[in-house]
């Protein structure tokens, strides 16, 4: 039997039927998004590119020639200019937040922050959550700050006392920072600064807990889960958390059964914990500090030019060798799985700073510069083919990715 609805009736219906239904998409759009900023060889410059476009977002014209370093929160560059006692800071304009179930993205435009952070040849700036400690070679004093101060137009520091210039490093850790000790009876000519004998601990006020821990030579540092690790001529020193009375400090010795070499550049794994070093230039080292045998060596076919690890395809590292090949290091098995050319040869013969290749990782892809012919070479990591080139002014040398993925609101 057709029953005929009335118009309150109907009304009714729809409403009922509505309520059953989907409601229309409001839901937020998921972005994946990667920058790459690229300091120029050449010229004092850094420019910001779209991975994805290659397009230019942004040109930084800069005090002098500039290392890069990325902060922990990937939301600032740090423009680190020794020659010319300058920091620069540039807002990425990517911000990731994690809200539990998901991850929230907010995308800017780049931009190059007004005033600089100034200080007698700054060299490492080193973060750590909202900690940013910039070292000072000639100045003799580490600065503090706050990145979101930072981002924030205040630059505000707090300063501790490195005991006397020298090349070193300061990693904050919790409420204790992590400062290298220049050897001062050694006798250095009056250009030169004196080199490292050790770590010490200190708290947020520069007061040392505890005795120097010998760390001979000290170069390199690197975080990975709660650990940090410096390389040293005796081994690999690691600080573990130590509650009120601070970091615990434990050398890992190289032992007889490796050749003779040091660690002096070290990167710590995000997602595993573990460290990867050079050894030497030929050679790199996996670091398990948990393991009983701590230390596996890999052999590379010609001396390392440049190597990264992928913080998303865990088990992957990258490495490229003066023979333009670039070499995918499984570090679960510490085998090179696969190799692939990406670049003419490069050489290390010649001055260390002449320029050189540089890794970067966007997403599922590598970045490499390539200063001879003004490119940034955009490599699948899966496959180590060539996916797209980006045209970039100049010498395009130093590099960092900053980005990934989220929602959208």
């Amino acid at each position: 039997m057709l029953i005929h609805l009335g118009k309150p009736m109907r009304i009714a219906a729809v409403l009922a039927l509505t309520a059953l239904s989907p409601l229309p998409a409001f839901a937020d759009d998921h972005k994946e998004t990667w920058r790459l900023f690229v300091a120029d060889h050449s010229q004092p410059v850094v420019r910001a590119l779209d991975a994805a476009s290659g397009g230019e977002l942004g040109r930084f014209d800069l005090g002098g020639y500039a290392a890069l370093s990325v902060s922990e929160s990937g939301k600032s560059v740090f423009a680190v200019q020794g020659d010319k006692d300058t920091v620069q800071v540039i807002a990425s304009g990517i911000a990731l937040s994690d809200h539990g179930e998901h991850r929230d993205i907010e995308i800017s435009d780049p931009k190059l922050l007004s005033g600089a952070i100034s200080g007698k040849k700054p060299g490492h700036v080193v973060t750590h959550g909202d900690d940013v400690a910039v070292f000072y070679d000639r100045g003799g004093k580490v600065d503090l700050f706050q990145e979101s101060a930072l981002l924030e137009g205040k630059g505000n520091a707090a300063n501790i006392d490195t005991t006397a210039a020298h090349h070193g490093v300061a990693v904050p850790m919790g409420q204790h920072v992590l400062v290298s000790v220049p050897n001062m009876t050694t006798e250095v000519k009056p250009d030169e600064l004196p080199p490292r004998l050790g770590l010490r601990i200190v708290d947020r006020a520069g007061k040392q807990l505890g005795d120097v821990a010998t760390c001979t030579g000290l170069h390199g540092e690197a975080t990975s889960a709660r650990l940090v690790a410096f390389g040293c001529a005796e081994g690999v020193l690691i600080a573990r958390p130590g509650g009120l009375d601070g970091p615990k400090l434990e050398m890992i010795a190289y032992g007889s059964d490796l050749p003779e070499g040091k660690v002096s550049t070290l990167l710590g794994g995000r997602s595993m914990q573990f460290f990867l070093g050079n050894y030497g230039e030929d050679k790199v080292v996996l670091i398990d500090p948990e393991a009983a045998a701590p230390y596996r060596l890999v052999e590379l076919p010609t001396r390392r030019v440049d190597f990264i690890l992928d913080p998303a395809n865990l088990r992957n590292a990258y490495i490229l060798t003066e023979d333009g090949q670039l070499h995918v290091l499984d570090v679960v098995s510490g085998e090179i799985v696969r190799s692939a050319g990406v670049t003419e040869p490069y050489s290390k013969d010649g001055h260390w700073r002449d320029p050189r290749p540089r890794l970067a990782v966007a997403g599922d892809r590598i970045a490499i510069t390539d200063p001879r012919h003004s490119l940034v070479r955009m490599i699948d990591s899966e496959t180590l083919k060539e996916t797209a080139t980006i045209p970039v002014e100049g010498m395009p040398y130093a590099i960092v990715a900053v980005g990934g993925s989220g929602a959208t609101h």
